[in-house]
Protein backbone atom coordinates (compact mmCIF):
# COMPACT_ATOMS: atom_id res chain seq x y z
CA UNK A 1 0.00 0.00 0.00
CA UNK A 2 1.63 3.22 -1.19
CA UNK A 3 0.25 6.61 -0.15
CA UNK A 4 -0.71 9.26 -2.70
CA UNK A 5 1.25 11.82 -0.65
CA UNK A 6 3.78 11.59 2.15
CA UNK A 7 4.99 8.38 3.77
CA UNK A 8 3.76 5.31 5.62
CA UNK A 9 4.47 4.60 9.28
CA UNK A 10 7.98 3.59 10.32
CA UNK A 11 8.78 0.73 12.70
CA UNK A 12 9.92 3.34 15.21
CA UNK A 13 6.45 4.93 15.11
CA UNK A 14 4.88 1.59 16.04
CA UNK A 15 7.40 0.81 18.79
CA UNK A 16 7.16 4.24 20.43
CA UNK A 17 3.41 4.76 19.81
CA UNK A 18 4.07 8.00 17.98
CA UNK A 19 1.08 10.29 17.41
CA UNK A 20 1.12 10.20 13.62
CA UNK A 21 -1.60 9.25 11.16
CA UNK A 22 -2.51 8.57 7.54
CA UNK A 23 -5.76 10.03 6.23
CA UNK A 24 -8.04 9.23 3.31
CA UNK A 25 -8.91 11.59 0.48
CA UNK A 26 -12.33 12.45 1.96
CA UNK A 27 -10.82 13.38 5.33
CA UNK A 28 -8.12 15.45 3.63
CA UNK A 29 -10.71 17.32 1.57
CA UNK A 30 -13.07 17.94 4.50
CA UNK A 31 -10.39 19.08 6.96
CA UNK A 32 -7.79 20.83 4.82
CA UNK A 33 -9.52 21.66 1.54
CA UNK A 34 -6.95 22.50 -1.14
CA UNK A 35 -4.09 22.83 1.35
CA UNK A 36 -1.32 20.25 1.58
CA UNK A 37 -2.22 18.14 4.66
CA UNK A 38 1.29 16.72 5.15
CA UNK A 39 2.72 17.68 8.56
CA UNK A 40 -0.57 19.35 9.49
CA UNK A 41 -2.17 18.48 12.85
CA UNK A 42 -5.60 17.04 13.51
CA UNK A 43 -7.15 16.10 16.84
CA UNK A 44 -8.70 12.75 17.74
CA UNK A 45 -10.38 12.81 21.17
CA UNK A 46 -8.56 16.08 21.71
CA UNK A 47 -5.18 14.37 21.16
CA UNK A 48 -3.05 15.97 18.41
CA UNK A 49 -1.88 13.72 15.57
CA UNK A 50 0.54 14.75 12.84
CA UNK A 51 -0.47 13.82 9.30
CA UNK A 52 2.37 11.96 7.59
CA UNK A 53 0.57 10.74 4.48
CA UNK A 54 -2.60 10.70 2.37
CA UNK A 55 -3.92 7.37 1.10
CA UNK A 56 -4.74 6.57 -2.50
CA UNK A 57 -8.44 7.10 -3.39
CA UNK A 58 -10.51 3.90 -3.24
CA UNK A 59 -14.14 5.04 -3.53
CA UNK A 60 -17.01 3.05 -2.05
CA UNK A 61 -16.92 -0.60 -1.08
CA UNK A 62 -19.57 -3.21 -1.94
CA UNK A 63 -21.68 -2.05 1.02
CA UNK A 64 -21.67 1.56 -0.18
CA UNK A 65 -19.32 2.85 2.52
CA UNK A 66 -16.79 5.55 1.68
CA UNK A 67 -13.36 3.92 1.97
CA UNK A 68 -11.66 7.32 1.73
CA UNK A 69 -13.32 8.57 4.93
CA UNK A 70 -10.69 6.98 7.14
CA UNK A 71 -7.83 7.81 9.52
CA UNK A 72 -5.07 5.27 10.18
CA UNK A 73 -2.63 5.40 13.10
CA UNK A 74 -0.09 2.91 14.51
CA UNK A 75 -1.98 0.26 16.46
CA UNK A 76 0.20 0.85 19.51
CA UNK A 77 -0.78 4.53 19.45
CA UNK A 78 -4.47 3.69 19.16
CA UNK A 79 -4.45 1.20 22.03
CA UNK A 80 -2.21 3.16 24.40
CA UNK A 81 -3.27 6.76 23.75
CA UNK A 82 -6.88 6.46 22.55
CA UNK A 83 -8.32 3.26 24.01
CA UNK A 84 -6.11 2.93 27.08
CA UNK A 85 -5.38 -0.74 26.30
CA UNK A 86 -2.12 -2.53 25.54
CA UNK A 87 -1.51 -5.30 23.03
CA UNK A 88 -5.12 -6.28 22.52
CA UNK A 89 -5.46 -6.93 18.84
CA UNK A 90 -9.02 -7.05 17.53
CA UNK A 91 -8.25 -7.14 13.80
CA UNK A 92 -5.14 -7.50 11.64
CA UNK A 93 -5.07 -6.72 7.92
CA UNK A 94 -2.59 -8.80 5.90
CA UNK A 95 -1.61 -8.42 2.26
CA UNK A 96 -0.29 -11.39 0.24
CA UNK A 97 2.54 -11.03 -2.24
CA UNK A 98 0.40 -12.37 -5.08
CA UNK A 99 -3.12 -13.60 -5.71
CA UNK A 100 -1.92 -17.18 -6.03
CA UNK A 101 -0.65 -17.15 -2.44
CA UNK A 102 -3.85 -15.84 -0.80
CA UNK A 103 -5.22 -19.21 0.32
CA UNK A 104 -1.75 -20.39 1.39
CA UNK A 105 -1.25 -17.26 3.50
CA UNK A 106 -4.75 -17.67 4.94
CA UNK A 107 -3.96 -21.22 6.05
CA UNK A 108 -0.57 -20.21 7.48
CA UNK A 109 -2.19 -17.44 9.55
CA UNK A 110 -4.85 -19.83 10.77
CA UNK A 111 -2.20 -22.38 11.80
CA UNK A 112 -0.21 -19.68 13.60
CA UNK A 113 -3.25 -18.47 15.53
CA UNK A 114 -4.16 -22.03 16.52
CA UNK A 115 -0.64 -22.66 17.76
CA UNK A 116 -0.58 -19.39 19.72
CA UNK A 117 -4.05 -19.88 21.23
CA UNK A 118 -3.94 -23.46 22.40
CA UNK A 119 -6.94 -24.57 24.41
CA UNK A 120 -9.28 -22.04 22.81
CA UNK A 121 -12.07 -22.75 20.33
CA UNK A 122 -11.83 -21.78 16.68
CA UNK A 123 -14.79 -19.43 17.20
CA UNK A 124 -12.59 -16.96 19.09
CA UNK A 125 -10.82 -15.91 15.90
CA UNK A 126 -11.30 -16.27 12.17
CA UNK A 127 -9.42 -15.48 8.98
CA UNK A 128 -11.34 -14.02 6.04
CA UNK A 129 -10.18 -13.11 2.54
CA UNK A 130 -11.65 -10.53 0.20
CA UNK A 131 -13.36 -13.37 -1.67
CA UNK A 132 -15.07 -14.51 1.54
CA UNK A 133 -16.24 -10.98 2.25
CA UNK A 134 -17.47 -10.60 -1.34
CA UNK A 135 -19.43 -13.87 -1.08
CA UNK A 136 -21.00 -12.71 2.18
CA UNK A 137 -21.96 -9.38 0.62
CA UNK A 138 -23.37 -11.19 -2.42
CA UNK A 139 -25.44 -13.46 -0.18
CA UNK A 140 -26.87 -10.45 1.66
CA UNK A 141 -27.57 -8.73 -1.66
CA UNK A 142 -29.36 -11.80 -3.05
CA UNK A 143 -31.47 -12.10 0.11
CA UNK A 144 -32.44 -8.44 -0.09
CA UNK A 145 -33.25 -8.83 -3.80
CA UNK A 146 -35.58 -11.75 -3.10
CA UNK A 147 -37.21 -9.88 -0.21
CA UNK A 148 -37.76 -6.72 -2.25
CA UNK A 149 -39.01 -8.72 -5.24
CA UNK A 150 -41.54 -10.47 -2.98
CA UNK A 151 -42.73 -7.15 -1.58
CA UNK A 152 -42.97 -5.70 -5.10
CA UNK A 153 -44.95 -8.73 -6.33
CA UNK A 154 -47.44 -8.43 -3.47
CA UNK A 155 -47.75 -4.69 -4.13
CA UNK A 156 -48.40 -5.30 -7.84
CA UNK A 157 -51.01 -7.95 -7.03
CA UNK A 158 -52.83 -5.68 -4.58
CA UNK A 159 -52.65 -2.76 -7.02
CA UNK A 160 -53.91 -4.92 -9.88
CA UNK A 161 -56.87 -6.16 -7.83
CA UNK A 162 -57.65 -2.55 -6.94
CA UNK A 163 -57.64 -1.56 -10.61
CA UNK A 164 -59.94 -4.48 -11.47
CA UNK A 165 -62.39 -3.50 -8.74
CA UNK A 166 -62.42 0.12 -9.90
CA UNK A 167 -63.07 -0.93 -13.48
CA UNK A 168 -65.86 -3.33 -12.45
CA UNK A 169 -67.57 -0.50 -10.57
CA UNK A 170 -67.06 1.75 -13.59
CA UNK A 171 -68.65 -0.82 -15.90
CA UNK A 172 -71.66 -1.21 -13.57
CA UNK A 173 -72.21 2.55 -13.36
CA UNK A 174 -71.88 3.04 -17.14
CA UNK A 175 -74.01 0.18 -18.45
CA UNK A 176 -76.52 2.57 -20.04
CA UNK A 177 -73.66 4.55 -21.64
CA UNK A 178 -72.26 1.31 -23.06
CA UNK A 179 -75.70 0.40 -24.43
CA UNK A 180 -76.02 3.78 -26.15
CA UNK A 181 -72.56 3.39 -27.72
CA UNK A 182 -73.51 -0.04 -29.05
CA UNK A 183 -76.81 1.33 -30.35
CA UNK A 184 -75.05 3.99 -32.45
CA UNK A 185 -72.68 1.47 -34.00
CA UNK A 186 -69.87 0.69 -31.54
CA UNK A 187 -68.65 -2.89 -31.80
CA UNK A 188 -67.57 -5.18 -28.97
CA UNK A 189 -63.88 -4.58 -29.70
CA UNK A 190 -64.43 -0.81 -29.42
CA UNK A 191 -65.92 -1.18 -25.94
CA UNK A 192 -63.23 -3.69 -24.99
CA UNK A 193 -60.47 -1.34 -26.15
CA UNK A 194 -62.02 1.63 -24.34
CA UNK A 195 -61.99 -0.02 -20.91
CA UNK A 196 -58.56 -1.58 -21.41
CA UNK A 197 -57.14 1.86 -22.27
CA UNK A 198 -58.75 3.30 -19.14
CA UNK A 199 -57.21 0.56 -16.99
CA UNK A 200 -53.79 1.11 -18.60
CA UNK A 201 -53.98 4.87 -18.00
CA UNK A 202 -54.79 4.31 -14.31
CA UNK A 203 -51.89 1.86 -13.89
CA UNK A 204 -49.55 4.11 -15.91
CA UNK A 205 -50.25 7.12 -13.71
CA UNK A 206 -49.82 4.93 -10.61
CA UNK A 207 -46.49 3.70 -11.97
CA UNK A 208 -45.24 7.26 -12.59
CA UNK A 209 -46.28 8.25 -9.08
CA UNK A 210 -44.46 5.22 -7.63
CA UNK A 211 -41.30 5.99 -9.62
CA UNK A 212 -41.35 9.60 -8.39
CA UNK A 213 -41.83 8.61 -4.75
CA UNK A 214 -39.17 5.91 -5.04
CA UNK A 215 -36.65 8.35 -6.51
CA UNK A 216 -37.43 10.92 -3.80
CA UNK A 217 -37.01 8.31 -1.04
CA UNK A 218 -33.76 7.05 -2.60
CA UNK A 219 -32.37 10.61 -2.68
CA UNK A 220 -33.16 11.11 1.00
CA UNK A 221 -31.55 7.78 1.96
CA UNK A 222 -28.48 8.44 -0.21
CA UNK A 223 -27.91 11.85 1.38
CA UNK A 224 -28.33 10.56 4.92
CA UNK A 225 -26.25 7.38 4.37
CA UNK A 226 -23.69 8.96 1.98
CA UNK A 227 -24.56 6.46 -0.76
CA UNK A 228 -24.53 7.11 -4.49
CA UNK A 229 -27.68 6.27 -6.42
CA UNK A 230 -28.06 5.67 -10.14
CA UNK A 231 -31.41 5.74 -11.95
CA UNK A 232 -31.01 4.18 -15.39
CA UNK A 233 -33.47 4.80 -18.25
CA UNK A 234 -34.06 1.08 -18.75
CA UNK A 235 -35.15 0.63 -15.12
CA UNK A 236 -37.69 3.46 -15.49
CA UNK A 237 -38.90 2.00 -18.80
CA UNK A 238 -39.18 -1.46 -17.22
CA UNK A 239 -41.22 -0.07 -14.33
CA UNK A 240 -43.58 1.76 -16.69
CA UNK A 241 -43.89 -1.35 -18.84
CA UNK A 242 -44.79 -3.50 -15.82
CA UNK A 243 -47.39 -0.94 -14.75
CA UNK A 244 -49.02 -0.98 -18.18
CA UNK A 245 -48.92 -4.80 -18.26
CA UNK A 246 -50.68 -4.91 -14.87
CA UNK A 247 -53.35 -2.58 -16.27
CA UNK A 248 -53.91 -4.81 -19.31
CA UNK A 249 -53.96 -8.04 -17.28
CA UNK A 250 -56.32 -6.90 -14.52
CA UNK A 251 -58.37 -4.65 -16.79
CA UNK A 252 -59.13 -7.44 -19.27
CA UNK A 253 -61.96 -9.06 -17.27
CA UNK A 254 -63.95 -5.81 -16.65
CA UNK A 255 -63.41 -4.78 -20.28
CA UNK A 256 -64.57 -8.19 -21.50
CA UNK A 257 -67.62 -7.98 -19.24
CA UNK A 258 -68.50 -4.56 -20.67
CA UNK A 259 -68.01 -5.73 -24.27
CA UNK A 260 -70.30 -8.75 -23.76
CA UNK A 261 -73.25 -6.76 -22.39
CA UNK A 262 -76.56 -7.38 -24.16
CA UNK A 263 -77.65 -4.26 -26.05
CA UNK A 264 -81.34 -4.45 -25.05
CA UNK A 265 -80.55 -5.14 -21.37
CA UNK A 266 -78.03 -2.31 -21.32
CA UNK A 267 -80.53 0.22 -22.72
CA UNK A 268 -83.17 -0.88 -20.20
CA UNK A 269 -80.75 -0.70 -17.23
CA UNK A 270 -81.60 1.94 -14.62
Amino acid sequence: MMPAQGNLFYDSDVRSATKVCLIGQTVASNLFGNEDPIDKTLRIRNIPFRVVGVLQPKGQNVMGQDQDDIVLAPYTTVYQRLLGQRWRQMMVLVSAESRDRIHLVQQEILNLLQSRHRGTTSEEFFVRTQSDLAQTAEGVSNTMTILLASIASISLLVGGIGIMNIMLVSVTERIKEIGIRMAVGAEKRDVLLQFIIEAVVISFLGGLLGIGLGFFAARIISQSMQWNIAVTPWSVALSVGFSCAIGIFFGWYPARKAANLNLIDALRYE
